[in-house]
C-alpha cells in the first residue's frame, strides 16, 4: 500500500487519496470540508490573527491539516515583515520584485507554522472609492493577473498553498455581504475573470469565494462560477474555500455550488447537516467525495514536497526581509508633479526643513482588517528623515492643527513637506462592530488637510505634498498651488526611510500609477457602497476615459522621474502565436533612472464594441544617463481575443490592430505601429 512520505509523485498522491476515500466514513470525509478550533484559538489568544488556523486533515490516514494565515501585505501574525500594500507594489510595475516578496511571505508563513496563505487578493479596482482598493494591484485585469501570478510563484516555492481571492466580482466593501452584481457574460469573461484565470494557470493551490452575489447567487453557492468555469473550463485541481464567517448561507447551496471547505469553522458544513441533506437527496455522496478529494490531494501535494530550506523563527522579520520591504517602498512611490524641479532636495542648500501633518509621525500602514500586519515599530516619515539627515539639517515637525504656528514655521524654513492622506478609518475592510474601514464617500482629502496644504503653499514656493493612501486621491482643489506631489501609499515598515531617500535623490522614483485619477469623479462608473444590486459595465478606468474622452488629472501608467526618457524606432513582428513589440528608450537626463515601458494593443478597427486600447505587456528597465536600450515585449496572440457570448467562445478578429508603446497610457505619450493577424 502507498504510504504518505516526502517526494510523492502526483500519481502516488492520487492513488493514495482514492484509497483513503474508499476507507473513510462519511463523517471523516466531512471533516475535510471545514475549519477547526477557530473559536477556541481566538478565545485563548484574546484576538484574531495571532497564529494559524487549521482545517481538514486526518490523523488516521496521516494527512496533515492545512494551517491558514492571511495577507496580502505580509503574514498577519505578529512579528512578520510588513511590506507596502499591494496597490503600492503594483505601482512598481515589477513582477520580479513581487515574486521576491512572495518568497519572503512563503518563508515567514512556514516559520510561523503555516502552509496556507490567503493573501493573493486580485479583485478588480472598478471604482477608486472601494474600501479594499489597497489590497489589490490596480484597475487593469492584465496587470493584476501578472502580479497575482508573481506572488503565487513566490509563496508556493516554499510549499505554502496560495489562495487567490475573492472569486468573483468583489469590488464594493460595505455591501459585500448582500450586493447582487448584474453582469453580462462578455464583461464577466473579459474584465472580471482574466486575472483569476492567470493565477489558476500559474498553479495557485486554492481559491477563496467572495461574499457577494453574482446574478442572484452567492459566490460561495455559485455553481456557474465554481463548477462550470473554475473547475470545469479552467481545469482547476485545487480546492475552494469560503471567505470567513459569512461565506456560506446554507448547506445544500454550498455543496451543490462547488464550495469545498467552509471557513473558519463549520456552521453549515457540520456532519449532521451534511448527512441530513444527503439522506434527503438534496446533495450526493459524489459531491462530498469530490470536495474531500480536492482538499486531501492539495494538502498532500504541498506537504510531501521536499523543502528548499529550513524555516526557523529567526526568519520572521529578519534584516534581509526588512531590506526587501525598503526596496519595495522605494520602487513603489510615484512622483506626480515636480514643477521647477524642486525635487530632489539638496542637503547642501537646506538648513531647516519643516514637516507637517499628523501622518508625519503616526504609524499608518494600512487598514485594520484581515490584511493588517502586526508590527510594533514603523519608520514614519519624520523618523525616516531624521535618521537620513542626522544633524545636517534642522527638522521641525508639527501636526498642522495650529495654522498660525504653521505659517510661522514655514517662514523660517527653506523647504516644507506636508504629509496628508487617509487611514484605516477612511478606507479598508469594513467591520461594523469595530467601526472601521469601508468604502470612501468622496475621493478628495479631508478639508483640514486641504486647508493645511493651502496654508503652507501660501507662505512658500518650496512646498512638497506627500500623499498617504491606497487608491486614487483627487487634488483639483490644491494641486496647482504646490510644485511637487509624491504618492507614497501605505508604504510598510520601512516607508519613512524610503521616503527620505527619494526626497533627497539617493533613490530616483520610478513608480507608475495603476489606476486613473479623474479631474471630475462624476466621470467614474456609478458606485453605491450600500447597494443591494448593481450592474458592472464593460468599461471602467482608462478604457472608460479613452472611450468617452473624459479629462484626466493623471492617466493610468503615469509617473515622473528625476531624469527624462525618449522613445523611438518602434517595430512589430508577428508570427502565428505571438506579437513582439520593440522600441528604443533613451535616458536623456543627467542621472540614472528606471522607466516602465508599457505596451497596449489598439482595437480601433474592430467590428464590435471594444476598448480603444488595452494593456497587454510591460517591462521596467534601468538606464544610465545617455544610455539607450532596445526593449522587446512579447504578447501571445491569444491575448487579443474577445469573448463571443453567443457562440460561447473566444475569437480573434482578422483586422488591422495598433501596437502602442510608451511611458503612460495617454495616447499622446505613446508611439504606434499597425499590424495584422493572419490565419486566425
Amino acid at each position: 500500500m502507498i504510504e504518505v512520505k516526502k517526494g510523492m509523485s502526483e500519481k502516488e498522491i492520487e492513488d493514495y487519496v482514492n484509497y483513503v476515500l474508499n476507507q473513510m466514513s462519511l463523517e471523516e470525509k466531512v471533516d475535510q470540508m471545514k475549519g477547526k478550533r477557530f473559536l477556541f484559538k481566538v478565545i485563548q489568544d484574546r484576538g484574531v490573527g495571532k497564529r494559524t488556523y487549521d482545517g481538514a486533515g486526518s490523523r488516521r490516514f496521516n494527512i496533515p491539516s492545512f494551517e491558514f494565515t492571511d495577507g496580502p501585505r505580509g503574514v498577519i501574525i505578529p512579528g512578520s515583515t510588513c511590506f507596502p500594500v499591494s496597490m503600492a507594489r503594483g505601482a512598481s510595475w515589477d513582477p520580479d520584485l513581487e515574486e521576491r516578496i512572495g518568497n519572503v511571505i512563503g518563508r515567514e508563513t512556514r516559520a510561523h507554522g503555516g502552509n496556507l496563505y490567503g493573501g493573493v487578493c486580485i479583485n478588480l479596482l472598478r471604482h477608486p472609492a472601494w474600501g479594499r482598493a489597497q489590497e489589490t494591484y490596480g484597475e487593469d485585469p492584465f496587470l493584476i493577473g501578472e502580479f497575482g501570478a508573481a506572488l503565487t510563484r513566490g509563496v508556493q516555492k516554499h510549499n505554502v498553498m496560495a489562495t487567490a481571492k475573492h472569486f468573483a466580482a468583489n469590488s464594493i466593501e460595505k455591501a459585500r455581504f448582500k450586493v447582487n452584481v448584474k453582469i453580462d457574460e462578455r464583461t464577466l469573461r473579459e474584465v472580471y475573470l482574466p486575472h483569476f484565470k492567470r493565477c489558476v494557470d500559474e498553479g495557485c493551490a486554492t481559491i477563496m469565494s467572495a461574499y457577494n452575489k453574482v446574478r442572484g447567487k452567492y459566490c460561495g453557492h455559485n455553481d456557474y462560477l465554481l463548477r462550470d468555469i473554475l473547475k470545469g473550463e479552467w481545469g482547476f485541481k485545487g480546492f475552494v474555500h469560503s471567505d470567513w464567517m459569512y461565506g456560506v448561507k446554507d448547506t445544500v447551496g454550498g455543496v451543490t455550488g462547488g464550495l469545498d471547505v467552509e471557513m473558519p469553522r463549520a456552521k453549515y458544513y457540520k456532519y449532521k447537516k451534511i448527512k441530513s441533506a444527503l439522506n434527503n437527496g438534496e446533495i450526493t455522496e459524489e459531491m462530498i467525495d469530490e470536495a474531500a478529494k480536492r482538499v486531501m490531494r492539495t494538502i498532500l501535494k504541498y506537504t510531501t514536497r521536499e523543502d528548499p530550506q529550513n524555516y526557523g523563527e529567526d526568519l520572521i522579520g529578519c534584516d534581509e526581509h526588512y531590506k526587501l520591504a525598503l526596496e519595495a517602498a522605494e520602487r513603489s512611490m510615484v512622483l506626480l508633479k515636480n514643477d521647477s524641479v524642486i525635487l530632489p532636495l539638496d542637503k547642501n542648500e537646506i538648513k531647516k526643513l519643516t514637516i507637517f501633518g499628523k501622518y508625519a509621525s503616526v504609524k499608518n500602514i494600512g487598514d485594520y482588517g484581515s490584511s493588517a500586519v502586526s508590527v510594533k515599530e514603523v519608520s514614519t516619515p519624520l523618523k525616516g528623515l531624521r535618521k537620513y539627515l542626522g544633524d545636517s539639517i534642522e527638522i521641525v515637525g508639527s501636526n498642522g492643527k495650529d495654522l498660525t504656528l504653521v505659517k510661522e514655521l514655514v517662514k523660517e524654513a527653506d523647504v516644507s513637506v506636508v504629509i496628508v492622506g487617509l487611514n484605516w478609518r477612511d478606507e479598508g475592510e469594513y467591520i461594523k462592530e469595530l467601526r472601521i474601514g469601508g468604502d470612501r464617500d468622496n475621493l478628495s482629502l479631508h478639508d483640514k488637510d486641504i486647508e493645511l496644504i493651502k496654508t503652507v503653499a501660501s507662505e512658500t514656493e518650496n512646498c512638497i505634498v506627500v500623499l498617504i493612501g491606497g487608491s486614487a486621491i483627487t487634488m483639483e482643489e490644491w494641486k496647482d498651488q504646490v510644485p511637487a506631489i509624491l504618492m507614497a501609499w501605505y508604504s510598510g515598515v520601512e516607508g519613512g526611510n524610503a521616503l527620505a531617500k527619494i526626497l533627497f535623490g539617493e533613490v530616483n522614483p520610478g513608480g507608475k500609477l495603476t489606476f486613473t485619477i479623474p479631474k471630475d469623479p462624476q466621470d467614474l462608473p456609478f458606485f453605491d457602497k450600500n447597494a443591494d444590486e448593481i450592474e458592472y459595465g464593460y468599461y471602467h478606468g482608462y478604457t472608460l476615459f479613452d472611450k468617452e474622452n473624459y479629462e484626466l488629472a493623471f492617466p493610468f501608467g503615469f509617473g515622473l522621474s528625476y531624469t527624462t526618457f525618449s522613445y523611438g524606432n518602434i517595430q512589430v513582428e508577428v508570427n502565428n502565436d505571438r506579437i513582439i513589440g520593440s522600441i528604443e528608450v533613451k535616458n536623456t537626463g543627467d542621472v540614472a533612472g528606471d522607466e516602465v515601458v508599457q505596451l497596449y494593443i489598439g482595437f480601433e478597427k474592430s467590428q464590435i464594441d471594444r476598448p480603444i486600447k488595452l494593456l497587454k505587456g510591460f517591462k521596467r528597465i534601468s538606464l544610465e544617463p545617455n544610455e539607450t536600450k532596445n526593449v522587446k515585449i512579447e504578447v501571445p496572440t491569444r491575448n487579443l481575443a474577445w469573448y463571443n457570448q453567443e457562440s460561447k467562445s473566444w475569437e480573434i478578429e482578422k483586422i488591422e490592430y495598433t501596437l502602442y508603446m510608451g511611458g503612460t497610457s495617454k495616447k499622446e505619450d505613446l508611439q504606434s505601429i499597425q499590424f495584422i493577424i493572419q490565419n486566425k
